[in-house]
């Protein structure tokens, strides 16, 4: 049986790989799941390393122990505004660390999969397939775009996994994400600024882990683009979460993307062309609505 070491497992796509996995009869991988601090997911059925990804002797002395056969990255620095306030900090997250492992994963001949962005991408022309340019217009685009070259001029084998917008949720999560911040504030009655303006296809975590196994699975190498097979504006994606809770929209105040200020300038439409993914992956993404369907059943088991 192969080993696969996830990094960043206390994130959402980290959380439902695990979850994934253990849902499995037979699981096709021996499972190491790593981050930064205590295990999030808190279960005994796998091995749980404490690591930073940036702290190179410490990621190589794990590998070296373990031996994994497989990598999958969902380790990353993807605040789009932080990442603009501290380019450093950045650099040494989504470049300097994935080039450490990708030279591990270079020297023990282990197949290596990175977690990207539609946000490589201007948003000027979106749609986008596998093979259209890359014009990033921000600091987390550049910084994960020079990770994609670093990791495609290498000799592993290796897989890039762009994806857009991801929502879900688990027990303990740090971050929150488009859902679960939008319906939160609109439960509490709070006035949100929306953007009407920026275009996305949101991605459920369910689907992305999916395809992420499925191509550790199939040894499946090259670029893949995974996401949400509906494509709204920003504002329409808060709209639909405010119609499926049965919240109050009022709240919802629609403004351009010039009215915010935020420090990172994000494209105006990206979106993926999943012919790809749907051909060589077999990947069947939820509707945005299947999606919030399924949402709503986890949030009844997490309260019971």
């Amino acid at each position: 049986m192969k080993k696969l070491l996830v990094t960043g497992s206390n994130g959402l796509l980290g959380q439902k790989i695990t979850e994934a996995i253990l849902k499995y009869e037979q699981p096709p991988f021996e499972y190491i799941a790593s981050s930064r601090g205590v295990d999030r997911y808190g279960e005994s059925a796998y091995l749980y390393l404490d690591l930073d990804i940036t702290q190179y002797e410490q990621v190589a002395e794990a590998i070296d122990r373990h031996q994994p056969d497989v990598i999958i990255n969902t380790a990353a620095m993807a605040n789009v505004d932080a990442c603009e306030r501290n380019p450093e900090k950045s650099y040494e997250v989504n470049v300097n660390a994935v080039s450490n492992l990708v030279g591990i994963c270079e020297r023990k001949n282990i197949h290596f999969i990175h977690l990207s962005t539609d946000f490589v991408f201007d948003g000027e022309e979106g749609p986008y397939e596998e093979d259209d340019l890359p014009n990033p217009v921000n600091t987390y685009g550049k910084h994960k775009l020079t990770a994609e070259k670093l990791i495609q001029q290498s000799t592993c084998r290796w897989s890039i996994v762009r994806t857009i917008l991801v929502y879900g949720i688990v027990r303990d999560l740090s971050r929150s994400n488009i859902v679960l911040w939008a319906k939160n504030a609109l439960e509490s009655g709070q006035s949100i600024r929306v953007v009407n303006d920026q275009w996305r296809m949101p991605t459920l975590a369910e689907d992305l882990a999916k395809a992420c196994l499925t191509i550790a699975e199939r040894s499946a190498t090259g670029l893949y683009h995974i996401s949400g097979k509906d494509m709204f504006s920003i504002c329409e994606i808060v709209e639909a979460v405010a119609e499926h809770y049965h919240l109050d929209a009022s709240f919802i105040c629609k403004e351009q993307s010039a009215s915010l200020g935020q420090d990172a300038r994000r494209p105006k439409r990206t979106g993926f062309i999943l012919e790809k993914a749907y051909e060589r992956l077999d990947y069947v993404p939820h509707s945005f609505g299947e999606g919030l369907k399924l949402l709503d059943e986890q949030l009844k088991l997490l309260q019971a």
